[in-house]
């Protein structure tokens, strides 16, 4: 009668009691609760301070001073100068009423002088920060050449847990929801698995944790078991994000479906790779069809069918070479790969004592599951950083000591991950990272241009008798600049459509067919090729054809070596790889005047690379070395591992198991005595040729 209300009457007085959530006493009332409440990727779950976010950008002033003893003029010359003369002026003014402490380091800043430099004196002079959140929010300003001196720190209304607090409030068998997100995959199916349930609570919980349970499960088996449930999405790898799909078509138990992957192994360890296996071998099993794509030698030898192709790539490729069982592979004469199948691997490079060699010391790193740990990497030398999947190495090298020692050469570095210090490697001069980010987004970008010899193509042109007569100067050979270029497709060759709903293509400019360049410019030839016919080039045939020019054709056979000799010299790099964009550049690093003084970091340069290619990669990487630089390698991929002079195996396990230093030393030393180390189990079986399926742990 009462709709869900009711009015008790006792005692000379009046209780109410509703189904609803509402309380007559204190007048709250909160709709019926709704699963979107929980997301905070919905208006009704978000926090309202960060929209669902966790966190909140902003600037942090020990990112603007690379080094805290450097005057805070000349740090702040270096950081923001470049950023543009409307912002430079503005903190020139603030120096100028600063006085004396602008001339001192940051580090013997009075507690006053560093709250006026930074967050202002409260009479509207908003300090260094204020300056930089106005340049901010000046649509004219792009905000991504910022973006190094911010700093992400948790949101202090949801603390970081991205929910309101209407959805915090509700609890499950006394945990809230943020409480079960915050866990690994592992934990969390731990946690979940003993939970016991009875009664009314039990008929509602069986049905749900039949869902949950099993999906944690098919995380778990697809090796990503030390992964965080709120963990971002863009902070995945590429095979973490592939293998959570693949656990997403796990619990569908769909038949008759054909999968294909693109390198699932990508950022797993070999004893992660029996979990994968496993689980391509089950969804074969339930009647459906598994293409993989792939160089994993373990991949290779557990599949049914193998489809070779080459010989070798680009216009060499493109061939059936070989068809048929992974063993029979390695009976036929013309497959590269069945030569590599099951061989027992050698060390291609040098073997270099590092024993009395400088070391740089990492003391206390503590960034997210690091134990507080102690690493030593000799200078001039090779050193493998690996371990299992999730194990805390892109952490150790990218996070602190990348970041650690650009601070302390003064360069803007972005957060540096916890640590104690970094000591020693003063013979280190420039630090860099050869990632496999893009070396441009659109066609305007060529691997020529990058690596740096196309100035010397567009000069040699300009002293062409046709060129000198017609007072063509280099920049007429540029497809950047107006003069020589095809207006129509800006020099591009090709024109971006706008798709609307679907991603931007390109098609071909019809006024110059791709050329890039007008008639006139065309006309000009040298050894018979017009630029657009040199653009076309492979690097094979362009190394040939400018033999004669050395500062051309030695960065072309830099190309040729690390195995891009399949690459056109105008192809946009768009459509490069990511392992051929850093391939790429390393054939920059290696063209340019070096005094062998130089950290390199790379992550997983493997990726995407044969075995073929894999042993020109480590030709160019001992070249670096033999040169007098330092590399540092984040790898699984056991050809790399053999190659290092010094190894550091974290683990033993990922996340919470993992951020030990397990073993640390040459890799003989690894081999005869990581008895704790997955790393040394997998690497002595590889240097003997043994089976190459994953083995158990």
């Amino acid at each position: 009668f009462g709709s869900g209300a009711l009015i008790v009457s006792a005692d000379k007085s009046e209780r109410i009691f509703s189904e609803r959530l509402y309380c007559a006493r204190c007048g709250i009332g909160y709709e019926a609760l709704d699963p979107r409440l929980f997301s905070f990727n919905s208006r009704q779950g978000a926090c309202s301070e960060c929209d669902g976010i966790g966190s909140l950008p902003s600037f942090e002033p020990d990112l603007l001073i690379g080094d805290p003893t450097q005057p805070i003029g000349e740090a702040l010359t270096a950081s923001l100068k470049p950023l543009g003369g409307a912002l430079w002026r503005a903190v020139k003014q603030l120096g100028a009423a600063l006085g004396v402490a602008w001339e001192r380091p940051a580090a013997k800043l009075t507690p006053k002088q560093r709250q006026r430099l930074f967050h202002g004196n409260g009479d509207g002079d908003g300090g260094l920060i204020g300056i930089l959140q106005q340049q901010l929010e000046d649509a004219e300003v792009d905000g991504t050449l910022l973006a190094p001196f911010m700093n992400e720190s948790p949101c202090p209304t949801c603390h970081g847990r991205r929910l309101n607090a209407r959805a915090q409030a509700v609890k499950v068998d006394g945990a809230g929801i943020w409480e079960l997100t915050q866990q690994s995959v592992a934990a969390c199916l731990a946690d979940l698995s003993q939970r016991r349930f009875s009664g009314r609570e039990a008929l509602i919980a069986a049905n749900i944790m039949k869902e949950i349970v099993p999906r944690l499960q098919f995380l778990q088996e697809v090796g990503l078991s030390y992964l965080t449930l709120d963990r971002r999405a863009d902070t995945l790898s590429g095979g973490e994000a592939q293998r959570i799909r693949l656990a997403a078509q796990l619990g569908s138990n769909l038949r008759g479906v054909c999968y294909i992957l693109d390198e699932p192994t990508i950022g797993l360890h070999p004893r992660d790779n029996a979990m994968l296996l496993g689980t391509l071998t089950q969804l074969k099993e339930h009647g459906n069809s598994v293409i993989v794509v792939e160089h994993d030698e373990a991949t290779i030898e557990a599949a049914d069918l193998v489809i070779d192709l080459g010989p070798g790539g680009g216009v060499h490729g493109g061939e059936l070479v070989a068809m048929g069982s992974p063993r029979s592979l390695r009976q036929h004469p013309a497959s590269v790969t069945g030569r590599f199948l099951g061989q027992p691997r050698r060390r291609i490079g040098p073997v270099r004592d590092v024993t009395d060699r400088p070391r740089l010391k990492l003391r206390g790193a503590a960034e997210h599951n690091l134990k507080h740990i102690d690493v030593e990497i000799p200078v001039g030398a090779w050193t493998c950083v690996t371990g299992v999947s999730g194990s805390g190495k892109s952490t150790l090298v990218r996070d602190v000591l990348y970041t650690g020692l650009k601070r302390r050469l003064g360069l803007p570095s972005g957060r540096v991950g916890t640590h104690k210090a970094i000591t020693g490697g003063t013979e280190i001069e420039r630090v860099v990272e050869v990632d496999q980010t893009p070396i441009g987004r659109t066609p305007r970008s060529i691997p020529a241009s990058y690596v740096g010899f196309f100035d010397e193509i567009r000069k040699l042109y300009t002293m062409t008798p046709e060129a000198r007569q017609r007072g063509y100067t280099a920049g007429r050979f540029s497809f950047n600049i107006k003069g020589g270029r095809c207006e129509t497709c800006a020099g591009q060759g090709k024109i971006k459509m706008e798709m609307s709903f679907l991603p931007d293509v390109y098609v071909t400019c019809e006024s110059c067919n791709g050329q890039r360049y007008t008639d006139e410019t065309l006309a000009v030839r040298y050894g018979g090729k017009n630029m657009a016919e040199v653009l076309s080039m492979t690097v094979e045939e362009g190394a040939d054809f400018f033999t004669a020019v050395p500062a051309i054709a030695d960065p072309l056979r830099l190309l040729h070596a690390i195995g891009l000799d399949y690459l056109t010299l105008g192809q946009g790099s768009n459509t490069l790889s990511g392992g051929e964009a850093q391939r790429i550049k390393l054939a920059y690093e290696l063209g340019k005047q070096s005094r062998g003084r130089t950290l390199y970091i790379l992550d997983e340069p493997t990726t995407g690379l044969h075995f073929a290619d894999i042993e020109k990669l480590i030709d160019v990487l001992h070249r670096l070395v033999d040169i007098g630089n330092t590399i540092v390698t984040i790898e699984h991929n056991l050809d790399i591992v053999k190659e290092a002079d010094w190894i550091i195996d974290l683990g033993p396990e990922g996340g919470d198991g993992g951020g030990e230093v397990v073993a640390m030393g040459p890799p003989t030393e690894i081999v005869a005595n990581g008895k704790r180390s997955h790393t040394a189990r997998y690497l002595r079986a590889f240097l003997n040729g043994n089976e190459r399926r994953p083995v158990s742990a």
